[in-house]
């Protein structure tokens, strides 16, 4: 496999991703409009990029997070949203699959964006 790299959207932020709610009396939590809305621009975009490829096996995963401003950020509240939408996506069957994963921020990016890399983890 030859290593797969994609730009997408810079993902929310963990803190925004979740929701809790009450449903029939039993407390829920749901992936937020947010949540979902950006799992949606994330199948798209790995549609148009060609990468849906159902990945399944041991991967090593690079993200840099361009940001889209100098607010403080703290680097692992973006992680579950960007993995997940990965998976939905069909990029990658699951998360689990992942046995390396480096993050680091990169430049400040209009609108702000997500490279990543993927490749078979050795």
């Amino acid at each position: 496999m030859t290593p797969l790299k994609l730009t997408l959207a810079f993902p929310p932020s963990v803190n925004t991703y979740w929701r809790n709610i009450i449903w029939r009396g039993k407390p829920r939590t749901l992936i937020s409009k947010k949540g979902r809305a950006y799992r949606e621009e994330v199948i798209w975009q790995c549609r148009a990029q060609r990468a849906c490829k159902g990945l399944s096996q041991p991967l090593a995963v690079n993200i840099t997070l361009n940001a889209p401003s100098n607010h403080r950020r703290d680097i692992d509240n973006y992680n579950k949203a960007l993995l997940d939408a990965l998976t939905h996506a069909n990029v990658i069957t699951d998360d689990s699959l992942i046995k390396r994963l480096t993050v680091e921020f990169g430049t400040v990016t209009k609108g702000g964006n997500a490279q990543i890399t993927i490749e078979p983890y050795h």
